[in-house]
């Protein structure tokens, strides 16, 4: 059996992104706590939220050990769905100022 068949990664990199885990945990709730509203706090809490994602795929799924077009073939989907709902959330805005402008008279 060779040795790179089981490869071991250390538990100290685990323990590390547990703990960031708990501290942007930390920092979502606290987002609640201080009763932040509007745009920051969505804003804040998606941030946090895309943080520990991207910490659980990459060390907890083995991502960051896998090869480029597989990262590539789980990345690319994802991006195209962000763009495409940035670019429907474009033309709603436009559809509703365009019905507020004639519309409403």
């Amino acid at each position: 059996m060779s040795e790179t068949a089981g490869q071991q990664h250390p538990i100290g990199l685990y323990l590390k992104v547990w703990t960031l885990l708990f501290v942007f945990s930390t920092f979502s709730y606290l987002v609640d706590f201080f009763q932040v509203q509007g745009y920051l706090r969505w804003s804040l809490i998606l941030i946090f939220m895309f943080i520990k994602a991207g910490f659980i795929i990459s060390i907890f799924m083995h991502l960051s050990w896998e090869r480029l077009s597989l990262k590539y073939v789980l990345g690319l989907p994802v991006l195209a769905i962000l763009v495409l709902i940035t670019l429907m959330s474009i033309e709603g805005d436009y559809t509703f100022a365009t019905r507020h402008l004639y519309f409403d008279r």
